[in-house]
């Protein structure tokens, strides 16, 4: 029996930059005794460092990110407003661990919470801001998990607003990075708060828990967590020049070793490695042959940036490869995959990128359907 064997792609390199013969090698990422750690790039979301990246393991006070993120979504909504009064609750006055000191009773700006929650890490603020918004703390937490979902951050359910200890709460290093990026990308105003070292509310004064803050300028951020199953966990995030990073350590045995830890993460990322931006959103890159359809070609690219995280010292002999579907049947949407641009360093990939349709091709005719039909074959 014969069997054709149809090649689905083909491919094609197209230019990039020069190629050169850059040795530079990158030493192996610090060995950190914490139960996981994660470095990855904010731009490009390349990976630099990780240890066990998707187990999953109690947040601590990090779920407060998630917590953060809703608000975020509901101030843009207008749903609430930063000049808001917030009834303190008896559940949320009663809430242990970090608080900034919340009365019952009260009735607190909305805008003075946030700042409690985020510098202060406040439980009493997480309860009576998840209160203020969605009646009860557990229908917020519905609205966590289906942000969750959504982002698909698959490792991670939560229980509560705060972190509070519940073996049924637990994120990933790898959806706590996630979950970052995307607050840092769609809200880099009220990101600002994280860098912050210190608030006072009620007369009492309290530092940002985050030592970076204070030991690297570049720091601006994250959140801390600590709780004695979790151990002390830090998300840290840091940027130079025009390169931004971002660590998460969890299961750290002291709060020094957590902060030292996660600088030596960063230190290694920004020695190490450099972010190159390839090119722009909306970008084309070339044409694709479409069947049957009203046009026969439609230009193909990338809808977002495209960036890419290499050794420093390589940049010169990055080369790209685009493979293209070469079956493709009208009608084709824009944004529909249709091929995969990968770029190499020498040999190895360090990134694949889909390619999509950036126009629409409407289905063709009759005559259209049967010429193109008997030409595939030919190609094909």
């Amino acid at each position: 029996m014969f069997v054709r064997v149809i090649p689905v792609f083909f491919s094609l390199v197209f230019s990039l930059i020069n190629i050169g013969h850059a040795e530079n090698k990158v030493p192996e990422p610090p060995k950190l005794e914490a139960t996981q750690y994660l470095l990855v790039d904010f731009l490009s979301g390349t990976e630099l460092a990780a240890k066990e990246p998707d187990k999953r393991i109690e947040p601590a006070s990090i779920t407060k990110l998630m917590t953060a993120y809703i608000l975020y979504q509901e101030l843009e909504k207008g749903n609430i407003a930063v000049d808001d009064r917030v009834i303190v609750s008896q559940k949320a006055w009663k809430m242990e661990g970090s608080r900034m000191f919340l009365e019952a009773g009260k009735k607190v700006p909305l805008g003075r919470m946030i700042s409690g929650l985020i510098i202060q890490s406040g439980n009493d603020a997480a309860i009576a801001l998840a209160e203020h918004i969605a009646g009860s703390e557990e229908n917020f937490v519905r609205k966590m998990n289906e942000e969750a979902t959504r982002l698909g951050m698959t490792n991670t359910n939560f229980v509560n607003v705060t972190g509070w200890p519940n073996p049924r709460h637990y994120m990933s290093p790898r959806d706590i990075i996630t979950l970052t990026r995307t607050v840092i990308q769609e809200y880099p105003e009220q990101y600002k708060l994280y860098k912050e070292k210190e608030y006072s509310y009620n007369g009492i004064k309290q530092y940002n828990r985050n030592k970076l803050l204070w030991h690297d300028t570049t720091v601006d951020g994250v959140k801390t967590g600590h709780t004695e199953s979790a151990g002390f966990c830090l998300l840290s995030s840091a940027q130079r020049g025009s390169m931004r990073l971002i660590s998460v350590v969890l299961g750290a045995n002291s709060d020094k070793t957590r902060t030292n830890y996660s600088q030596q993460l960063l230190e290694y990322g920004f020695r190490f490695y450099e972010t190159h931006k390839l090119y722009d959103a909306n970008s084309v890159l070339t044409e694709s042959r479409v069947w049957k359809g009203t046009q026969s070609k439609v230009p193909t690219g990338i809808l977002e940036d495209f960036y890419v995280t290499i050794p420093k010292g390589h940049y010169s002999q990055l080369k790209g490869l685009m493979e293209i579907n070469k079956s493709i049947d009208a009608p084709v949407k824009r944004g529909d995959v249709i091929g995969t641009a990968v770029i190499k360093d020498l040999d190895r990939i360090v990134l694949q990128k889909p390619l999509v349709a950036m126009d629409s091709v409407d289905a063709g005719g009759t005559w259209t359907n049967i010429s193109d039909s008997v030409k595939k074959v030919f190609v094909e």
